[in-house]
């Protein structure tokens, strides 16, 4: 009887999310690997004795609980089989771009995105529901998952007879919502950079919560600050108006950015005007500097008083690194070196500030009078003072330069030693009708409630993003981080991407836009906007770029999620080619 044909053992192929709680395990297994027993599991005494002073042996003890959390953890740990199917048709520059846009559940959606985006995201921005009432809803169902989703979009030939809502009622109000956003912050965090940072907008009524659960998450070490976002008096307020938000900012590993000295900064009102007219004049003066002071001079001058540009005239000096102008050479705050400085004409050694050279040794002050960054006065008897540029070049700034901050501003207020540059204060004043009325100019009728301002994430971008970095925006509503994005992109020419993920939540009423293009959903209109807004950042159909400036990523890729087109697999054939036959042709009829 001839033997039966042996076939090699068939790879399966990964048809599932990774298992956070199996990644953790094996970083475990690998830290401590005397903590497992031989039947592999975590010896929990081991653990205990391993860590010694470290571990905590209070019963009771500070920590954040609430009925459902117990669920709420484990659906981080259930992994996702859902598939992200791509949308060519709803896309735009499907082959060059590489902005998304996802249609889907977002808890399945970050399941589905921590192998192609883990530690690789610079900046999440999300505005979640606030929990004002029955504001929020989330096809979460800790024991379905994909299955609960793909009812509600309509996937699934089951119905959904009953959506899970936030009720305020029972003493749920909180532990809904906090079960609704623990996973998803979970499973955001794996995203980000080492350096990455995280903003997340909300109201008063879960603020004090939302910050306990980041402490949870992220680390309370990790966080930054509180930004309070003042969108208007409500004059029809009983007690206070409170016309504010507010957004909790927290860094992936705060000491990350510490140990790589991070600064953040963000060009002053009116800098960048003055800096296009010092372009200008170098232009048509090239080696005349005297010819460009006295131009921007007479530029100043013509201004309007209201101008921003105005509060900087003092940078009315010109040279081969752009304006500048006169600077306090001595040390902040008092208490520095006075070493000897000898002036180049007199030979003498100059006057000491009071305060001591703002450099800390002879050695960067020689470098800087090489430089030309420093200006002696006719003799010795004065302290030189030192140029202040308004876009700094790197040769200027000295190792100090970073940490130090002057108090010498006209306006008393404190100004960095990155001049042109600021420090971007705490509160942030932008009227929200201003969004408003972008969003219906952009859209041409009013397509969304309380649209977020793209001037004002933009500006969060620009002044933590590096100039490749991947934008994350899990709550995507309107697309506003996606225009925010692109907006940013063209103010300072850089490449950032964005990443959109948006349900499919029906719009009250179905939107017509101008052409063939209909909105049914919330995710149909973050995708039409994010098309509309392209045209306003330096791309029209037939229009040339600007000489030397990059082609901008304007497109993005849509996907869809969905159930997976494959079926698992089992494998037990144990090499017999005939019971494999009979596994595959079960397969392919479904």
């Amino acid at each position: 009887m001839p033997k039966k044909p042996q076939v090699s053992a068939i790879p399966k192929l990964e048809l599932s999310s990774p298992n956070p709680a199996e990644e953790t395990i094996e970083g475990l297994r690998q830290l401590v690997p005397g903590a497992f027993g031989e039947d592999g599991k975590l010896d929990w005494q081991k653990l205990h004795q391993l860590l010694g002073d470290f571990a905590n042996e209070e019963k009771e003890r500070y920590s954040l609980s609430w009925a459902g959390k117990r669920e709420a953890i484990q659906a981080v740990q259930r992994s996702s089989t859902g598939a992200l199917v791509p949308m060519p048709e709803e896309s735009v520059d499907w082959d060059t771009t590489e902005n998304v846009i996802i249609e889907g559940d977002n808890l399945e959606v970050l399941k589905l995105m921590q192998k192609a985006y883990h530690s690789k995201v610079k900046m999440i921005y999300i505005d979640p529901p606030y929990n004002t009432g029955n504001d929020f809803i989330y096809p979460d169902n800790f024991r379905e998952g994909l299955q609960s989703y793909l009812e509600y979009s309509g996937q699934s030939a089951r119905k959904v007879t009953q959506t899970q809502e936030n009720e305020n009622r029972s003493g749920r109000k909180h532990s809904a919502w906090l079960s609704m956003m623990y996973p998803r912050l979970f499973l955001a965090r794996n995203l980000l950079r080492e350096d990455g940072v995280i903003f997340v907008s909300i109201d008063d009524h879960e603020l004090a919560t939302l910050k306990l659960l980041m402490n949870e998450i992220l680390g309370e070490e990790n966080f930054i600050t509180i930004l309070t976002w003042e969108k208007g008096r409500k004059n029809d307020a009983k007690l206070f108006s409170t016309g504010h938000e507010s957004m909790l900012v927290y860094a992936r590993n705060l000491a990350v950015l510490r140990e790589r000295k991070t600064v953040w900064r963000e060009p002053k009102p009116g800098a960048q005007e003055i800096w296009q007219k010092y372009l200008a004049l170098r232009e048509a003066y090239p080696d005349d500097d005297a010819a460009i002071e006295a131009n921007l001079g007479l530029w100043y001058k013509s201004l309007p008083k209201n101008h921003p540009s105005v509060k900087l005239a003092r940078y009315r000096h010109a040279d081969k690194w752009g304006p500048w102008r006169d600077r306090d050479i001595s040390w902040p705050g008092g208490g520095g070196p006075t070493y000897e400085v000898i002036h180049p004409v007199t030979k003498k050694a100059c006057a000491v500030p009071e305060a001591g050279w703002r450099f800390a040794n002879p050695e960067e002050m020689q470098r800087q009078i090489k430089l030309g960054l420093v200006v002696f006065r006719e003799d010795h008897t004065k302290p030189p003072f030192r140029k202040a540029h308004l876009k700094p070049p790197a040769e200027e700034l000295s190792e100090d330069d970073e940490a130090m901050v002057d108090d010498d501003t006209e306006d008393g207020e404190a100004e960095s030693d990155l001049v042109g540059m600021q420090v971007m204060s705490s509160v942030i004043y932008k009227q929200s009708q201003v969004a408003v009325k972008h969003l219906k100019k952009l859209m041409g009728k009013k397509v969304f409630d309380n649209p977020k301002d793209h001037e004002v994430i933009g500006r969060l971008v620009s002044y933590v993003c590096d100039d490749n970095a991947i934008v994350l925006d899990f709550f995507a509503g309107s697309g506003t981080t996606g225009e925010a994005v692109m907006m940013a992109n063209q103010a300072r020419k850089t490449n950032r991407r964005f990443v959109l993920v948006q349900l499919p939540e029906p719009l009250k009423k179905p939107i017509k836009f101008a052409g063939s293009r209909n909105a049914a959903t919330i995710a149909d209109l973050t995708r039409e906007r994010v098309r509309v807004a392209q045209q306003l950042y330096g791309r029209r159909k037939g229009a040339a770029l600007p000489l030397g400036d990059p082609d901008p990523d304007l497109g993005f890729r849509a996907f869809k999620l969905t159930g997976s087109h494959f079926l698992p697999w089992d494998d037990d054939t144990e090499g017999d080619a005939e019971k494999l036959s009979e596994k595959l042709r079960k397969h392919t009829q479904g």
